[in-house]
C-alpha cells in the first residue's frame, strides 16, 4: 500500500516535463488527524458535531490543565539539562498560565465567577510535573523534536498528521516517541484508544523516515507510570489498513448523512448531549456542502526541530506495558 510525504513544486521559467520514473503526487482528498479518528471510533456523532458541525466546545479545567502541563513540558527542555529540575519547572507554571490565558481568553473565564481557585489549579499542574519528574530525569535527555507536526498520504489520497509531544532519537537513529497524560492511568480498553495514537504517530514516521520506531512510551503523570510499547512493520501496515477502513466508514457516513450516537460511559464528559438522541437530544441540521478547504494547507507550523539527536538511555524506572 502506497504512502508518500506531502511535497510543494518550484516554480520553473517554462514547462518541464518530469521524468518518466516520477512517482505521480499525491491527490490528497481528506484529512484525518488521530484525535478525530478516535472520535469516530467512540461514537460517529461525536465526530459529526466536532468535524463537520464544528460545535464549539467549553474547556474544562481538566483540559487547562493538560495544555498547561505540556507548555511546561516543553519549554522545560528549553533549559540547559542541567537547570532541568522539579523547582525550575514549578517556576515556569504561572508565566506559561499568563501566556496561555493571553493567547485564549476563554480560559480565564473558567475562574471567573464559580467557586474554582486559580491557585490551586496551578498546585494541581505542580503536582503532576513532580510526578513527571518520579518516571524520568530531563536531565538526561536532549529531544530531537517537541510538539512536532509529523503528515503523511497514504492511499495516495488520505492525508494523515498529527503533534508528537517529544521525538527522541538514539545515536543509531532508533526513534522513540513520547506521549504526556494528564489523567490517570487508564484501564485495558482507554489505554488501548491512547495507544492507538501512538501507533498513527508511528505510521507517519515509518512512512515518512524508513523506521518503525522502537517505543511508544505513555508517561502517565498522575500516578507516575510508564507504559511501553514497541510496534513492527507488519503491525503498522495491519494499522494503516484499519485507518483507511476507518476513513471509508466516515466517508460512507457522511454521503448518508448518517452519524449515530454510540453511548458509553464517556459520554458523562461530553459536550454535546443537548444535541444527542441518547440523552434526548436533536443533532442540528446536517451542514450543506461548501467548498471544501484544501486538506494539504500547512496547520500551523511544527516546534523547531533540535539539531543534536537525543541518546535514550535505559531507563532507570520500571515501566508496565
Amino acid at each position: 500500500m502506497a504512502a508518500e510525504t506531502v511535497t510543494s513544486q518550484t516554480a520553473s521559467h517554462g514547462p518541464v516535463d518530469p521524468p518518466a520514473d516520477t512517482p505521480p503526487v499525491p491527490q490528497v482528498t481528506a484529512s484525518l488527524s488521530p484525535s478525530r479518528a478516535a472520535d469516530f471510533k467512540t461514537c460517529p456523532l461525536l465526530y459529526r458535531l466536532r468535524s463537520i458541525d464544528r460545535l464549539p466546545e467549553r474547556a474544562s479545567v481538566e483540559q487547562a490543565r493538560g495544555t498547561l502541563v505540556h507548555a511546561v513540558l516543553e519549554r522545560l527542555f528549553d533549559l540547559p539539562a542541567e537547570r532541568r529540575t522539579p523547582a525550575a519547572a514549578a517556576e515556569l507554571v504561572a508565566p506559561q498560565w499568563d501566556r496561555l490565558v493571553a493567547e485564549q481568553a476563554e480560559l480565564a473565564e473558567l475562574f471567573i465567577g464559580g467557586d474554582r481557585d486559580p491557585t490551586g489549579f496551578l498546585a494541581s499542574a505542580r503536582e503532576l510535573l513532580d510526578g513527571y519528574f518520579t518516571v524520568e530525569d530531563p536531565r538526561r535527555l536532549e529531544p530531537a523534536e517537541r510538539e512536532s507536526l509529523v503528515s503523511t498520504v497514504v492511499d495516495d489520497q488520505l492525508l494523515i498528521r498529527g503533534y508528537i509531544d517529544r521525538l527522541d532519537v538514539a545515536p543509531d537513529g532508533a526513534l522513540r516517541v513520547v506521549d504526556y497524560k494528564t489523567g490517570g492511568a487508564p484501564r485495558e480498553a482507554f489505554e488501548a484508544r491512547a495507544l492507538f495514537q501512538l501507533k498513527f504517530y508511528a505510521l507517519v514516521l515509518w512512512r515518512t523516515r524508513g523506521v518503525v520506531p522502537r517505543v511508544l512510551r505513555l508517561l502517565y503523570l498522575k500516578d507516575a507510570e510508564v507504559c511501553d510499547y514497541t510496534p513492527d512493520a507488519e503491525e503498522l501496515v495491519r494499522f494503516e489498513r484499519t485507518v483507511l477502513a476507518l476513513w471509508r466508514a466516515i466517508e460512507q457516513a457522511t454521503r448518508a448523512r448518517e452519524f449515530r450516537p454510540r453511548p458509553s460511559r464517556l459520554c458523562d464528559w461530553c459536550s454535546h448531549q443537548a444535541h444527542c438522541p441518547a440523552f434526548g437530544g436533536t443533532p442540528p441540521p446536517f451542514p450543506e456542502p461548501t467548498e471544501p478547504a484544501d486538506p494539504s494547507a500547512p496547520a500551523p507550523p511544527p516546534a523547531r526541530p533540535r539539531a543534536a539527536p537525543a541518546a535514550i538511555p535505559e531507563p532507570e524506572e520500571a515501566t508496565s506495558s
